[in-house]
């Protein structure tokens, strides 16, 4: 047994090598994109003006959904007393529709899956008071045909307003360009758009939120292959970046990628670094207190990705504290940022509304250690904020000012 475990894992990392190794080979292809400058953020019609917060089934579940699922999901949403903290969405991820559409060429439901169809299904989870939010993707051509990828959102769209539903994903590699065309069709309800060249810097104006990394991985940190390329590739943090759809990530290098965007974020503009791991088994509850705060602190969407039927009482702590959760619902809606690393240690803060700051001492170090912020607590070098923290733990304040 324990020469099968041991080849299982050589196994992974020879595989992890060749991907990444792969991936930084690309850089001597001269791919390039456009860069369209736009500051302006056009979608300002009310919907979340703080991060979306609710659940969605593709980190658990992958393909294996269906409407018993989806619905016991709700009814676990209300029941734990997740639904009256904020979470509110309940996000069908891939895999629920049909490979082609009906006799009248609209989208449908797959049968095996979700017999009573979308609409019924949608109708449910309004009962209960949560709101319904369903996946689409634009197809692979989208690139090579824009007038074809147009057509096939603006379909999508009116097939899936027929089921009020109130939160869009739309999946593809998206540039400015090919989301221009379609506006009129997503200026409605929570958009969540997955893209390249920077969405960052022109979604806004077309969505509510929009991934700035690939996608999450139930793990910490980042793999011994990831660390190992580093010495092979000079130039490979520079290349990877610009292939990050292509890969699983850890939250400490999602949390990485995801704070140099931070100026981009605000109210009904948020940067999304994927969906929550918490609860979902690979991580220690010090790493998923430590993710969960950094992505409030962050201010990014806040989707439960594990199994909330069976949610553990531990699990359920870290998601219902309602104070790391106001840091992210704070209605000024400023990114926190990261502001000082070194050897593991690090400090990240940011504004929040009434003149107070969150600051979150986050030590990625293997050992318990001391850490101490001082400018970013006060302007006064006597006052500091140190703690000891364990190791991939972290300990968040809000500080508040003295009244005068």
């Amino acid at each position: 047994m324990k020469m099968r475990l041991r080849a299982n894992f050589i196994l992974a990392i020879v595989v992890n090598l060749w991907m990444v190794h792969t991936v930084a080979s690309l850089s001597n292809i001269g791919i390039s994109y456009g860069r369209h400058a736009n500051s302006r953020f056009l979608l300002d019609n009310g919907v979340s003006r703080t991060p979306p917060m609710g659940w969605n089934s593709w980190n658990h579940f992958w393909c294996g959904i269906n409407e018993s699922v989806v619905m016991s999901t709700a009814d676990a949403l209300v029941s734990t007393g997740l639904a009256s903290l904020g979470y509110k969405y309940v996000n069908l991820d891939d895999c629920w529709a049909e490979s082609e559409r009906d006799e009248n060429g609209k989208l449908r439901g797959k049968a095996s899956t979700f017999p009573s169809g979308i609409k019924a299904l949608a109708d449910y989870v309004h009962a209960r008071g949560l709101k319904l939010g369903i996946y689409a993707n634009a197809g692979e051509l989208i690139t090579s045909s824009m007038t074809i990828a147009i057509m096939m959102v603006q379909e999508i769209e009116r097939d899936i307003l027929l089921w009020a539903t109130h939160c869009r994903k739309l999946n593809g590699q998206f540039t400015s360009l090919y989301v221009n065309g379609t506006t009129e069709f997503l200026q409605r309800n929570c958009i969540f758009l997955r893209g390249q060249e920077d969405p960052a810097k022109w979604a806004g104006a077309y969505g509510h939120s929009w991934r700035t990394t690939g996608d999450i991985n139930d793990t910490f940190a980042r793999s011994i292959a990831f660390h190992l390329c580093i010495h092979l590739h000079p130039n490979f943090m520079a290349t990877i970046e610009s292939f990050t759809f292509l890969l699983f990530f850890s939250v400490t290098w999602i949390a990485d990628l995801n704070n140099r965007w931070g100026r981009y974020a605000g109210p009904g503009r948020w940067n999304d670094p994927d969906m929550l791991e918490v609860g979902n088994g690979g991580m220690t509850m010090d790493e998923y207190r430590s993710h969960f705060s950094i992505w409030s602190l962050m201010k990014d969407p806040l989707l439960i990705g594990c199994d909330l039927r069976s949610i553990s009482n531990r699990t359920l702590r870290i998601l219902g504290n309602k104070e790391v959760i106001e840091v992210n619902q704070d209605s000024l809606g400023v990114q926190g940022r990261k502001l000082r690393s070194k050897d593991g240690l690090e400090v990240w803060a940011g504004p929040l509304s009434d003149n107070r700051v969150v600051v979150v001492l986050w030590n990625r170090s293997e050992l318990r250690d001391l850490i101490t912020a001082h400018k970013y607590v006060s302007m006064n070098k006597r006052d500091r904020l140190t703690a000891s923290v364990a190791p991939h733990a972290c300990k968040m304040y809000v500080l508040t000012p003295l009244q005068s």
